[in-house]
């Protein structure tokens, strides 16, 4: 007891404090507006809200922020945030593997692999985009949507308004995939099984949200089978991070920018969150825990990200988003594409 009383007397201690309940009230602000009617038949997320709530703020009174919450936005936008990814894995479980089956394991790994190395190639040769920017655009629209561009950020070390422009992209590309599916699937353009398209939606849409809306808008076993092969994606960033990791380590050291001592703390630097976000879902798959306390923690885990996004939009510059210009959402329209085209005839090739 003494001990916190002597961490509160903390004057950095209590600015972090005071930071982190500023930032809950904006996710909390976040939470009451995505229960708008239009917003939830588009399927908005809080997360989505939160960032543009945030950076609502961010570029109208943020000059006036007093300056000693600053340590509880960073924090967490941060910190906070790596414990959202890790406790995420508590919405997936090993048996989800056997539910789809190695075909749906092998159209999730081939739409986000062909799609990540897509969007990273075009993104850095051909736009000349930021290397952290194109990145974080290919994982938005390969893996998650914003969960995904919120994994990478720390991996590729993105400053907060080249992460904002990426889940961006995932707000409009992914809205605009999840309603066009069911209007061509249900005007016979996309022909294909009720259950092939399900798999078809769980391996192109941006977000969870889009999967369950575009799946359960044609049928409920279509939205079932959407949102196991979308889990397999999620369940697929924990490798991609570390993958993506070592290669920015190879890269950096090939090209003179790591020095010794970087190199030697190369450890402190590896994405050990994703480790333990694999470690989560190991948990959940045993089957230990009951499912009202997973469920709270799901809960609790939207929240924290929530106040992530929050926080992030608060730190993000619109003039600096100007300056980018379009080349991103030209990126991401063309991997949209790719999803929807490409997706279609391996979703028909693999499990059709």
């Amino acid at each position: 007891m003494k001990f916190l009383v002597q961490a509160f007397r903390n004057d950095r201690n209590v600015q972090l404090l005071n930071g982190l309940v500023f930032v809950a009230l904006f996710a909390s602000v976040a939470f009451h507006l995505v229960d708008l009617p239009f917003l939830t038949a588009l399927g908005i997320s809080p997360l989505i809200v939160g960032i543009v709530v945030g950076m609502c703020y961010g570029n109208t009174l943020h000059v006036h922020m007093p300056v000693y919450l600053k340590p509880g936005i960073l924090f967490s936008s941060k910190s906070l945030l790596r414990l959202a990814i890790v406790l995420y894995g508590f919405r997936l479980t090993f048996q989800d593997l056997a539910q789809v089956g190695f075909r749906g394991v092998a159209l999730a790994a081939f739409m986000l692999g062909t799609t990540f190395l897509m969007g990273s190639w075009l993104g850095i040769k051909v736009f000349r985009l930021p290397r952290r920017l194109a990145l974080l655009t290919a994982a938005g629209s390969s893996v998650c949507g914003a969960a995904a561009v919120l994994a990478v950020e720390p991996v590729v070390k993105a400053e907060n308004h080249e992460s904002s422009i990426a889940v961006g992209t995932v707000v409009v590309f992914g809205t605009l995939a999840m309603l066009l599916y069911p209007l061509l699937y249900s005007h016979g353009l996309l022909p294909m099984s009720a259950d092939v398209y399900g798999a078809f939606a769980g391996a192109t849409l941006h977000e969870v949200a889009h999967a369950v809306a575009a799946g359960q808008a044609i049928s409920p076993e279509a939205g079932n089978t959407a949102v196991i092969v979308k889990m397999m994606r999620v369940i697929m960033l924990a490798p991609l991070l570390v993958a993506l990791g070592f290669w920015l380590r190879r890269a950096a050291v090939r090209s003179g920018e790591r020095t010794a001592e970087g190199n030697a703390s190369h450890m402190k630097s590896f994405p050990w969150f994703a480790v333990l976000f694999v470690a989560t879902i190991g948990i959940n798959s045993l089957g230990i825990i009951p499912a009202g306390m997973v469920n709270a923690i799901n809960a609790f885990d939207v929240f924290l990200l929530t106040m992530a996004m929050c926080a992030l939009g608060m730190e993000t510059s619109l003039e600096k988003v100007r300056k980018v210009g379009p080349k991103p959402f030209l990126l991401a329209g063309i991997l949209a594409v790719w999803l929807a085209t490409g997706g279609y005839f391996a979703a028909n090739f693999l499990i059709g």
